[in-house]
């Protein structure tokens, strides 16, 4: 997809911060941007869910949360009622981690019963899948997606950044050819640059995950004033 204005670019972000030593004056800043900029949504971790969903009230920007965040490594039940408590205080989208360790033993029936969990308890709210794709190889990152397709995501997402791992332009097409058009792909991990999230774009991701955001949208306003 060619992208040549501000707000068509925007809406492709989910504005983020996860660093565990966020202040909550930080997550007010970053809605303040959100909000300033029309991203898609804010994605932070639970412990500030709240805030956003009270400074994005009044807007079309969704409120995000991460489960199982972000080592993938939390019981089911406990991703399931991460997933019920998150909704209940207000967030429209789920970013979950895979059951990294039960994938890596080729356990697929366990990891795709994680999933449907979180599935389950998010109901009508959609569910990304984060595959860690830095930890996966080509042909894992295949059988991740489509697990998690099958399981009912609706979106398979690279990374947490937490890790080595960054979006690839060759991982958004290795995800979208093991899903096809069924579910959405968000490209998350290193993205900081136009070039970089453009390059996303134009691979097949529907959704940019970056803390970066803002600069981003600030160099495609310094290219089209140009």
């Amino acid at each position: 997809m060619y992208i040549n204005n501000l707000k068509d670019l925007a809406l492709y972000f989910d504005h983020t911060l996860l660093k565990p030593e966020t202040l909550p004056s930080e997550i007010i800043n970053l809605c303040y941007d959100a909000k300033l900029f029309h991203f898609a949504s804010v994605c932070v971790n639970s412990v500030h869910l709240e805030i956003v969903v009270n400074q994005l009230s009044d807007t079309q920007v969704k409120p995000i949360t991460v489960v199982g965040f972000p080592l993938g490594a939390t019981m089911s039940e406990v991703k399931a009622f991460e997933t019920e408590i998150a909704i209940k205080k207000g967030a429209k989208e789920i970013d979950m981690v895979m059951d990294l360790g039960s994938f890596k033993e080729k356990n697929y029936l366990r990891v795709k019963s994680d999933i449907e969990e979180v599935v389950k308890a998010a109901a009508n709210i959609p569910v990304k899948v984060i595959i860690e794709t830095g930890i996966l190889s080509d042909s894992e990152k295949k059988d991740a997606s489509k697990i998690a397709a099958d399981a009912g995501a609706k979106f398979v997402k690279t990374c947490t950044g937490f890790f080595s791992g960054k979006a690839t332009i060759k991982d958004i097409h290795i995800i979208r050819e093991a899903v096809g058009d069924s579910i959405g792909i968000k490209a998350s991990g290193g993205i900081r640059t136009l070039n970089k999230a453009l390059a996303m774009i134009k691979a097949g991701a529907n959704r940019i995950g970056s803390s970066s955001s803002v600069n981003i949208i600030n160099e495609m306003m310094g290219r089209i004033s140009k």
